[in-house]
């Protein structure tokens, strides 16, 4: 019986070892041809919103505004957490006031902080009104 433990202590000790190391890989890849990664971003919004918005890329060290655009949108391919993608165009008052934000939660991350890091100086920029929240409802 009490190998019989041992042996079921062990498989799980292996177990819990292998999730570990099986972090998944960020759902956005940097290597993917630059024009493919406009192309990403651009599909949030239908052509005629997105031709015309400002666009940024998400590169090693945040995002890179690439285009500016003539309409008051905004596209990004938005990582509310490292691991999911989700091309959004913000109008704008999301690209006065959310925006921002966004684009310093991946600036933070790319400097290697972490996410309670990240959190707390999200919430003194609030507080000492370094970021906005939206004034009024938009269009995402």
């Amino acid at each position: 019986m009490h190998r019989m433990l041992s042996i079921v202590v062990l498989l799980g000790a292996n177990l819990v070892g292998s999730a570990q190391t099986d972090v998944p890989k960020p759902a956005y890849d940097l290597t993917l041809p630059r024009e493919e990664r406009i192309k990403l971003t651009e599909s949030a919004a239908p052509p005629e919103i997105s031709g015309h918005a400002t666009v940024y890329l998400l590169e090693q060290t945040g995002y890179v505004k690439i285009r500016e655009g003539t309409n008051g949108f905004s596209c990004i391919v938005d990582r509310q957490t490292p691991l999911n993608l989700e091309p959004t165009c913000f109008d704008a008052e999301g690209s006065s006031t959310t925006l921002p934000t966004r684009l310093y939660v991946e600036e933070q991350r790319a400097k290697g902080k972490s996410v309670e890091q990240i959190k707390a100086e999200m919430d003194e920029g609030y507080k000492k009104g370094k970021f906005k929240p939206p004034s009024k409802p938009g269009i995402v």
